[in-house]
């Protein structure tokens, strides 16, 4: 399957929502007005996302089949986040790696796209740039690869592609949620899951994402304090570039309200202190770049503010687009190795 040029892809997936109904407050053009604090502009975050999450319960963890591949084994497994919601996903244990000897982990967030989902960053269909939790894996970290909602194994049997997603979206708006907030959810139970295996050190638990999962890495990473490193590949997009440009994006961008008081940076810059890398591509119209060097200052001055600059890095590569390049791929392996390792 050939993934559709980015434009035409955010277009089929999002078209037909009215762009009021994304962002309360959409008409207002000061997407840079300065929050009062990082203790109302999280207060605020939560009450857009849709309020508090419920406590863990019982995961009901069931496993469904293992496979073995070249340097680790496939555990394919269902874990519960709801009584009628439950998650597929793929978890990835390295050889040598057990009980007695257990690894760093790292749950990979795959991209915007239906068909591949978890398949992708466990490298089981998709893009071989992307199969990042397999590539971690062989690093020797514990990967879990879970599906997000509306994609992989969640999809629809009658409303395909964009129109369940588009349909879910405004299922959660309506009972006061958004879709991030159903996506912090499922990430959150990810993490209860690895805590509770015995072949990870549940103190050295990291989260990787590219597009809409780097969007799913920096909206979770306020809200899971046991996520001890993050590394957000290609998607930053503000409101005001998304306004701007006319950008139909993904949904879990879209956070009601949050707009007259803060931006899309501004919820990444809430990681701080805890260490956070971020790649971008020069020429990635999902993102683009003026708005992405304003922002990542914006995360700079957040981590600088918590006594913990060393803490925040990005890189931004000339030429280069919507990917994860060799240099990005690089950039990622060594910030994990220097965060969950040491």
């Amino acid at each position: 399957m050939t993934p559709l040029p980015r434009r035409r892809f955010l277009k089929n997936t999002v078209g037909g929502i009215p762009s009021a109904l994304l962002v309360a407050g959409a008409s207002l053009p000061a997407a840079d007005k300065p929050i009062l604090s990082t203790d109302v502009f999280r207060k605020k975050l939560l009450a857009g996302l849709g309020g508090p999450w419920p406590q863990t319960k019982n995961l009901n963890v069931r496993l469904r089949e293992t496979i073995k591949r070249d340097g680790y084994t496939i555990e394919s497994l269902y874990y519960q986040v709801d009584p009628n919601d439950r998650v597929p996903a793929l978890l990835l244990i390295p050889d040598g790696v057990s009980a007695s000897r257990p690894a760093p982990a790292v749950i990979c967030l795959h991209q915007h796209q239906y068909r591949y989902g978890k398949n992708e960053p466990a490298g089981l269909d998709g893009a071989p740039m992307h199969h990042t939790g397999a590539a971690l894996a062989q690093e020797g970290y514990v990967v879990l690869c879970p599906d997000m909602l509306c994609f992989g194994e969640r999809r629809d049997e009658k409303l395909k592609g964009g129109n369940y997603e588009r349909f879910e979206f405004l299922r959660y708006l309506v009972n006061g949620k958004c879709l991030a907030w159903k996506n912090i959810l499922d990430i959150r139970h990810a993490v209860d899951l690895l805590v509770q295996r015995r072949e990870v050190q549940s103190d050295h638990l990291g989260c990787y994402g590219h597009s809409m999962g780097s969007t799913n890495t920096y909206m979770v990473g306020p809200w899971e304090p046991r996520l001890k490193c993050f590394v957000c590949n290609c998607c930053l997009p503000t409101y005001k570039a998304i306004h701007r440009e006319h950008m139909l994006h993904c949904f879990p961008n879209f956070v009601p309200g949050l707009l007259e008081y803060g931006e899309t940076p501004n919820i990444a810059a809430l990681i701080a202190p805890r260490p956070l890398h971020m790649n971008f591509g020069e020429l990635d119209q999902g993102s683009p770049i003026d708005e992405v060097r304003h922002g990542v200052q914006t995360i700079a001055a957040a981590y600088a503010a918590a006594n913990a600059p060393q803490s925040f890095s990005h890189f931004i590569e000339e030429d280069t687009g919507h990917v994860l390049s060799k240099e990005m791929w690089r950039r990622t392996a060594a910030w994990f190795a220097s965060h969950l390792r040491a």
